[in-house]
């Protein structure tokens, strides 16, 4: 394995250091591969597509599953390109709407939960993030499994920080945040994953499918009495994106149960709606079934 990733670094060290023209001709060339040659996820990605969208014809799915496929070379190149990007590359390719949301609550002393989906370039929002909040930003992740990855993916996810804490295991979530409860925080949780079958407490229809979501960001931001907002990132052009900041609600106390949570995923769907290719639909999102 140290070999493999001796050889890993220094291919993507050399990826890393492409102008971005180029850099988009490698990432043809992924998608080439992934969907023609190794037809990475191809049944999975039809089959949530379809389920999905059962309104439009097969020749529509396709053309949305090739989308997205060249829509993840693009991402897979550009988290590469993050090794070797300056903070003025990040602010040029990366911008933000409604930055006066989370200005406001950082001069009303009101830390933050901040949910978001895997859309657009989840992993330069991040990076680009820790260059324009006044919030101590900390994102919740879970950990891969293999520690030189593990390793190298945390190195490209804190390029613009020298926190080392900002990144947070999905174990140790809640006790973390509540030590820090006295700081000034903005807390991302990329929370469009699917919890294991016995913590899938709260289902409702998203996508037209029987759907689980986790109810820790919301139960959080209830206890800690933290403003919740949600993370619309969309790809304005190759190579760039912009986030959609949208207020859930700065008064968390004073919701109802699992409100929260309802609004994250409505605001989640109509996003995928609007820009079907633009969400990850290669991971087994409906793997679990409500009894």
């Amino acid at each position: 394995m140290f070999i493999i990733y001796f050889l890993f670094t220094v291919i993507t060290w050399f990826i890393s250091i492409l102008p971005f023209r180029v850099l988009y001709i490698v990432s043809d060339l992924l998608y080439f591969n992934l969907y023609y040659i190794f037809k990475y996820r191809r049944a999975v990605v039809y089959k949530n597509l379809r389920n999905s969208f059962t309104e439009k014809s097969k020749i529509e799915i396709k053309k949305i599953e090739k989308q997205f496929y060249k829509n993840l070379s693009d991402v897979i190149v550009e988290v590469i390109k993050t090794q070797n990007m300056t903070e003025k590359q990040m602010k040029k390719r990366f911008t933000f709407t409604n930055l006066n949301i989370l200005e406001a609550l950082y001069k009303n002393n009101k830390s933050i939960i901040a949910c978001m989906g895997h859309c657009g370039n989840w992993e330069w929002l991040g990076p680009a993030l820790h260059l324009r909040i006044k919030h101590e930003g900390k994102a919740v992740i879970k950990p891969l499994s293999d520690k030189f990855f593990d390793k190298y993916m945390f190195k490209l996810r804190t390029k613009f920080t020298k926190n080392p804490d900002c990144l947070i295991s999905h174990k140790h979530a809640f006790k973390i945040i509540l030590k820090n409860r006295n700081k000034l925080t903005l807390n991302i949780f990329v929370a469009d994953q699917t919890p294991l079958k016995k913590n899938s407490k709260y289902w409702t229809k998203f996508l037209n499918q029987d759907t689980s979501f986790f109810l820790g960001p919301e139960k959080i931001a209830k206890t800690l009495d933290f403003a919740v907002v949600f993370l619309d990132i969309q790809r304005v052009n190759r190579g760039y994106y912009n986030i959609e900041i949208i207020k859930i609600t700065d008064e968390p106390k004073k919701t109802d149960e699992y409100e929260i949570t309802q609004k994250f995923h409505n605001l989640l769907e109509k996003s995928i709606i609007k820009h079907p290719d633009n969400w990850l639909w290669s991971h087994r999102r409906w793997k679990h079934k409500k009894d």
